[in-house]
């Protein structure tokens, strides 16, 4: 058979993809360590740590173990992380009341971990669900079948105003409520934490990804349900134009951050939220997605390692500025070159 002639082209892309340094050079999006935000679940007490079996490799820990967790990912380079307090069932009732006190979980947690590592960044969530017996995020109307804004926005200006004397970066309300972001930016002003910075989860969508979480503080079952809806507050999946106008009302009341959540299902919303604020993006990779990549690679379905790296990659390709993740660790590690 001879040997077909050479074809003629000017442009050959396949020269740009030749060898690793190659490219390297011309690789549009890299994903940093630098980049990354590692939830944590803190608990009382001085147990070991407490497997979350539907989040493998992913444990509860109590304030020494978390001190500890916070020095190691400091070490690799990790700049910052969200603390998720899960509480005793009894400290809980229909009002979130723990959430208020001054010793409560969370705020021991922030001073422990900012004094053994002053310079990570802590980022504290600001909402009542893992504080009230009902599982939602707020307190609810007299009727009991909705969450109360204005009466829940006051109670997390209280909240955040707590975190920020404990010496929080940032509060990150992910409640949902109207109005909670300028009114947590007046409280923490009038407290005298001017700066204290909001990172607001702005387009938090009513997804089916976040079961694995609500096991990881108790608040799937706070109910008797895991099919505990959100629908009146958190976003509709459905709609994308809300999402900007949800993001624009939060810059506009004071968010130095903005959070799409979650993020691989939803990486057009955190292109358009890109494209139309100056405001840095923060994209939430949330626990089911954690769970169902190690899901289908535990059944030798998929690499998890590259499967991993690759939906790091296409959530800061479409424009997150940084990325809260439950592989932060071993992200960070493979990155550094730790074995």
């Amino acid at each position: 058979m001879p040997k077909p002639a050479p074809l003629v082209l000017t442009h050959r892309p396949r020269r740009l993809r030749r060898q690793p340094g190659r490219r390297a050079l011309v690789a549009e999006t890299v994903v940093r360590v630098e980049d990354l935000i590692a939830p944590l679940f803190v608990v009382d007490g001085k147990g070991r740590p407490e497997p979350i079996a539907s989040m493998p490799g992913v444990s509860r820990f109590n304030i020494a173990d978390l001190v500890k967790e916070c020095r190691e990912l400091h070490a690799l380079g990790v700049p910052a992380v969200a603390l998720f307090p899960k509480l005793d069932s009894r400290l809980k009732d229909a009002t979130g009341t723990e959430a208020l006190n001054k010793k409560t979980l969370i705020l021991r947690a922030v001073r422990a971990v900012k004094a053994a590592v002053p310079e990570l960044t802590v980022i504290t969530d600001v909402a009542l669900d893992p504080y009230t017996s009902h599982g939602h995020d707020g307190v609810l109307t007299a009727a009991g079948d909705d969450v109360a804004n204005d009466r829940t926005v006051a109670i997390l200006c209280q909240m955040a105003v707590l975190q920020a004397g404990a010496g929080v970066d940032f509060v990150a309300p992910s409640d949902m409520m109207d109005g909670r972001v300028g009114a947590i930016r007046k409280a923490l002003d009038a407290a005298g934490h001017t700066d204290t910075g909001i990172l607001a989860y702005s387009a938090k969508f009513n997804s089916a990804y976040y079961g694995p979480f609500r096991d990881a503080v108790g608040s799937a079952k706070a109910a008797g349900t895991r099919l505990l809806s959100k629908a009146t507050y958190q976003m509709n999946p459905a709609n994308r134009r809300e999402a900007i106008r949800e993001v624009q009302l939060d810059v506009a009341e004071g968010a130095d951050i903005v959070m799409v959540k979650p993020a691989g299902a939803y990486l057009d919303i955190i292109r358009e939220v890109r494209n139309n604020t100056r405001t840095p993006v923060a994209a939430y990779q949330v626990s089911g997605e954690y769970a169902q990549l190690h899901a289908a690679a535990k059944l030798g379905w998929l690499d998890l390692a590259r499967c991993r790296d690759e939906s790091l990659l296409a959530i800061k390709r479409a424009g997150a500025d940084m990325i809260l993740t439950y592989f932060a660790k071993d992200v960070a590690a493979s990155l550094r070159g730790a074995k």
